[in-house]
């Protein structure tokens, strides 16, 4: 996975990470629900990555 593509992921979930907090601050199901949303979308981001790095390691 490219860095550019590993800090994108990142962001994703330090937004996720910050939209949930405010969801639980304000009393928002919504938000709290798409901020975690959010980081899972980057967790199986970061996942698919790092399979696709372990398999480039096994054929190469």
């Amino acid at each position: 996975m490219s860095s550019k593509d590993r800090v994108k992921a990142t962001a994703k979930n330090i937004e996720g990470k910050i939209q949930e907090t405010y969801g639980d601050v304000i009393g928002s199901p919504k938000d709290q629900s798409e901020g975690k949303a959010k980081q899972m979308d980057a967790k199986v981001k970061h996942t698919v990555e790092d399979v696709k790095d372990e398999v480039k390691k096994i054929v190469d």
